[in-house]
Formats: structure tokens, C-alpha cells, sequence
């Protein structure tokens, strides 16, 4: 496994000092007997064709070959690659899951080749950090100050620090989104904050700021009261709206502890009126997880028991039509036992046709394709459970190379 995990040393840093040889292949005659000649591949491929081949390699296997000699490291960095990188389907989503929960190192999973690679992550300090992630860009914003924020590329360690948004320092709850235009590169990150009104359990300011990354300024688009109902760490923005989750406090007559809240970012709905977008869950959950799949809100829920709700029963898979929820897959009971013992929270994020599920109490991963309907375990990850009370989490990010904050 070992051999399987090691990442090509800070992608293109090193590259190889002897020219490496390729596979040759040869003209051969048996009748004849001649002379068997082998040609280079290296030597008959044009730089052109050679970029075009590469760039439909998966992406690890691309940073390997940054490393074979310094005609193929030139070709990988050249910014006509790198467009040509641009222009391919996206990669298959990666999945990076923490080892540790003092340190921000951990094991990267890649899907296609269906591996395990090291890595350690730019920027941050510990992994109890807030994680969002769109388009080969990872945002990460500290969990105590709620005020240090970077945005990079995990790939390439390309990363950037950004100001922390306005409004309270400490909040009780925030969430974190962060949405790529894939042509133009800019970027939009949301940060919906949630603190107690003093002396009333019921009542919680709510505010939504905006960062920019064309203008490089950040602007709060609403500040208002909620009744019953406080943010929480679930928000993600898909095509222009900003879906968030709400959790109930009592009081507010909802049969259901978890609600669903749409806020568009071109039209920003005025003061007071926030509530009016709110669409309930579709069962009673123990957790909710939101993602956007091509531009589509998904959820992964934890579903409860009907005598009680805050036991897990069982995982479904929803997408969001309108206001109306879709079931699109539920975990079979075969693969829920699978993971052990179930905590009634868990971790999992995706994007384009991937979704990842983790427990918190094991490194079992576990992986849904939505365009095939077909669910599929991970390679087992290269680290092992050292003591009871271990947690293990972790985010979904797409693999790029062209993509720089």
C-alpha cells in the first residue's frame, strides 16, 4: 500500500535529471528477418498530439508524467496544456479524508484509479476547520475567530488568504459555501453566520456575507431575526442560489428539527421575507449533508425512526425540484451495517455524478455514482483506527490544474 500513497513530490517540483525511456514498438517480419527497429514514441509525437494525450490522463497520472523527463515537464506547466486541460471533461471528484484531528494531513482518494494518495493541505492548522469546495478550489475558514480565510488549489498548493467577513466574530453557528464560474475562474463565498439573541433560546440573528473575488470586497446582504429556527454548518450555493439548512429550536411548530432555506444571490431578497423561501425536509432527519451535483441541490439525510427520530434508520438521497424533494437512491441495509456501529450524524460531501459517505468513528468510505445507480466501497484507506474515541472526516474537491485562487 505503501508504494500506492506516494504523492509526486509537490507536483511539479522535481522533475527526473535522465530522460526516462518509453515503450517502443516495432515493425516486425518474420519472413523476412529483418533487422527490428525501435523508434521513441517520444521522438515521433509532436508536441501538439502529445498534450492532447496527456490531458485525457487522469490527473495523478499527469503530475507523473510532469516527472519522466524535462520535454514532458515543460509540456505539462505550459499554459497551452494547461488550456487544453481546461477543456476536458472534468475529473472524477476526489475524496480527502483527515487522519488526524490535530494536524490538517491526511490520505486523498482517487476514484478513477482507485488509490490512495498523501497529502498534506495548505494553509490550515487543525482539521476541525469549516471546508467547502467548486470547481478545483477549496476554501477554508478557521472554527474559532471565524475571521481567517483562504482559498486554494490542493492540487497545485497555489493559495491565497483572504479578509474574513463583516458582522459578528464569534457566532454561535456558521456555514460556509464557495461557488467557480468554470469560465471566467471568478468566485463567490458565503458565510450565513447564526448568533442567540441574549436571554431568548427561540430568537437568532441570522446574516448572510458575500465575498467577491472580481471586486475583492465582501458585503452583507441580509441581517435578520429568525423565531424558532437558528442557522447551522450546512449551506452550499447552486446555480445563483444559496441553499442553507436550518435547525428548529422549539417553539416553532414544526413536526421536523431540520428545514431547508433558499436565498438568491442576484436578486437578494429584502429584509423580513426570508422565511417565505423555506421548503421542509422530506422526512424527519437525524442530519442533513448539501451538495450541489451539476449545478442541482442534493442532500444526503440520515433518516430517523418513526417512534424516534433521532435514531438513525437508515440513509436516503434526495435531489430538489421547485420545492418539491425527489428521492434518488437510498443506501442498501446490507452496505448502512457495513459501516459498524452508525453514529447518528456523519460526514459526506460530492459534486458532478460522485457522493461520498463516511462515518466519523472509521475510515470506511463509501461511494455513490448517480449517473449508474450503483454504489461501490472505496479502496480501504492506509490508516487504521488507533484508539476508540478517533474521529475521521473529510471534504470532496475536484482535481485540477489550470484553477488558481
Amino acid at each position: 500500500m505503501e508504494g500506492d500513497t506516494l504523492w509526486v513530490s509537490h507536483c511539479f517540483e522535481n522533475v527526473a535529471s535522465d530522460t526516462a525511456e518509453l515503450d517502443s514498438f516495432s515493425d516486425l517480419n518474420d519472413e523476412s528477418k529483418k533487422e527490428v527497429v525501435s523508434i521513441s514514441l517520444d521522438l515521433v509525437l509532436p508536441n501538439d498530439l502529445l498534450e492532447r494525450i496527456i490531458a485525457y490522463l487522469p490527473i495523478a497520472s499527469i503530475l507523473r508524467a510532469g516527472s519522466v523527463c524535462k520535454r514532458w515537464h515543460e509540456i505539462v506547466t505550459s499554459e497551452r496544456f494547461l488550456w487544453n486541460f481546461n477543456r476536458i471533461l472534468s475529473q472524477k471528484p476526489w475524496y480527502f479524508m483527515f487522519t488526524s484531528s490535530d494536524e490538517p494531513v491526511g490520505y486523498a482518494y482517487d476514484p478513477i484509479l482507485r488509490k490512495w494518495y498523501s497529502i498534506d493541505l495548505p494553509c490550515i492548522e487543525t482539521s476541525n476547520w469549516f471546508i467547502a469546495s467548486s470547481c478545483g478550489l477549496v476554501c477554508f475558514m478557521d472554527n474559532y475567530s471565524r475571521s481567517e480565510l483562504y482559498v486554494c488549489n490542493i492540487i497545485t498548493k497555489c493559495c491565497k488568504a483572504l479578509d474574513g467577513p463583516p458582522g459578528p466574530k464569534i457566532s454561535d453557528f456558521s456555514a460556509l459555501a464557495i461557488s467557480v464560474d468554470r469560465v471566467s475562474h471568478n468566485y463567490t463565498i458565503s458565510v450565513v453566520k447564526s448568533k442567540q439573541v441574549p436571554g431568548n433560546f427561540f430568537q437568532w440573528d441570522l446574516s448572510i456575507h458575500l465575498y467577491d473575488s472580481e471586486t475583492m470586497t465582501w458585503v452583507t446582504t441580509l441581517a435578520e431575526d429568525l423565531m424558532g429556527w437558528r442557522g447551522g454548518d450546512e449551506s452550499v450555493i447552486c446555480n445563483g442560489v444559496l441553499y442553507f439548512l436550518i435547525y428548529s429550536t422549539g417553539g416553532g411548530g414544526s413536526k421536523n428539527r431540520h428545514g431547508l432555506i433558499m436565498y438568491n444571490l442576484t436578486s437578494r431578497s429584502p429584509h423580513g421575507i426570508l422565511m417565505r423561501s423555506f421548503v421542509p425536509v422530506p422526512c424527519s432527519l437525524t442530519c442533513g449533508r448539501l451538495m450541489n451535483l451539476k449545478e442541482k441541490l442534493t442532500m444526503v439525510g440520515g433518516i430517523g425512526k418513526q417512534d424516534r427520530p433521532d435514531i438513525i434508520k437508515g440513509i436516503g438521497i434526495w435531489s430538489l425540484n421547485g420545492k418539491e424533494w425527489q428521492e434518488i437512491a437510498r443506501m442498501p441495509h446490507k452496505l448502512f451495517q457495513g459501516f459498524g456501529e452508525f453514529d447518528d450524524v456523519f460526514a459526506s460531501s460530492g459534486t458532478d455524478d460522485l457522493i461520498y459517505i463516511q462515518s466519523y468513528g472509521a475510515p470506511a468510505l463509501l461511494v455513490y455514482d448517480v449517473s449508474q445507480k450503483q454504489w461501490k466501497w472505496s479502496q480501504k484507506c492506509p490508516v487504521t483506527k488507533r484508539f476508540p474515541l478517533q474521529l475521521f472526516t473529510g471534504f470532496c474537491f475536484e482535481p485540477r490544474l489550470e484553477i488558481s485562487p
